[in-house]
């Protein structure tokens, strides 16, 4: 079913109307509030909007709105949301994450190829390489 003309289509149709949803997007909405009703008050809540919490990916399905933030990403692919970054990793081949994200990726502790991969992990990776790095001129630019 997955494979079928419903996944297709409810890709195509999701990255195209989806939208950032970012503290600017919420400054946006309620100058838009204000400028139809000059009365209203200051505060998000007294103006009937929802309170900002997080920068999210907003879109509608088939009607449905649908809300992805960075705490569902990360409940989906099993991770905690919170996190560091690492800079300035003099090799990759020597990386202490390397250990972890074999064992994440391939359930091993040595590095696997991509046929080694679960089917839900092709799938993640497969999303994340068209839809959320999507490619600028060729297949070799992002």
């Amino acid at each position: 079913m997955l494979n079928g003309p419903t996944y297709v289509n409810l890709i195509r149709n999701l990255w195209v109307r989806a939208s950032v949803y970012d503290k600017h997007a919420a400054k946006l909405e309620m100058e838009e509030k204000v400028l139809i009703d000059t009365s209203l008050a200051s505060t998000r809540e007294e103006m009937g909007l929802e309170p900002f919490i997080d920068i999210e990916i907003r879109l509608s399905i088939m009607g449905v709105p649908v809300f992805i933030s960075q705490d569902i990403i990360a409940y989906v692919i099993g991770r905690a949301s919170e996190g560091s970054f690492k800079n300035g990793l003099d090799s990759n081949k020597k990386s202490p994450w390397n250990e972890i994200l074999n064992q994440t990726m391939y359930n091993s502790k040595k590095k696997g190829a991509y046929s080694d991969l679960p089917m839900e992990k092709k799938m993640l990776l497969k999303i994340q390489n068209e839809n959320l790095l999507p490619k600028g001129g060729g297949s070799d630019q992002p």
